[in-house]
């Protein structure tokens, strides 16, 4: 257990070191429950109500690509959030459709555009169902709308010791 902690930690440094270069309102790296959450704010990432990533995103995006493909024994969730204001418009019947399209858009520039292994990356939408701040301000809402890539230690060898 402290092995995979210790691995975790190395992991979370190294991104952290990579992605410096980036404003703490635009990303956050850190560690909840033995995983390492990479935090992109929307503002990063995508214009309001879009799914298409902007080129300093795809920037960062290719930076983190770089740093986990040194990396073995992860595996990687992209999970997109929105806040709770409603959207429709013609490509998205509603915010679980967004935060979903969000999430798929990072997982093929991961993958395609930077060569990350797919069998190693799933994504997800949540909607505004996971909010880390207030819905009830502008600065709120802005930092519910955001993409998770949530880095989980492969637990393999854990399960072998623990089940032999």
């Amino acid at each position: 257990i402290q092995s995979q902690r210790d691995v975790m930690a190395r992991l979370k440094n190294s991104i952290a070191d990579a992605l410096m270069n980036y404003k703490t309102d635009e990303l956050s790296v850190y560690i909840k429950d033995g995983n390492v959450y990479v935090s992109l704010a929307e503002k990063l990432l995508f214009k309001s109500g879009s799914d298409v990533v902007d080129p300093k995103g795809k920037e960062a995006l290719k930076t983190l690509a770089q740093v986990l493909k040194g990396t073995q024994d992860i595996t990687v969730m992209i999970e997109g959030h929105t806040d709770n204001v409603p959207i429709k418009t013609k490509l998205f019947k509603d915010n679980w459709d967004l935060s979903t399209a969000r999430a798929t858009s990072i997982v093929r520039i991961l993958t395609k555009d930077n060569g990350f292994d797919s069998n190693r990356i799933n994504a997800s939408g949540r909607s505004e169902f996971h909010p880390v701040q207030t819905n009830e301000t502008a600065e709120g809402r802005a930092g519910n709308r955001r993409t998770e890539v949530i880095l989980s230690p492969d637990m393999k060898e854990l399960y072998k010791i623990l089940y032999q």
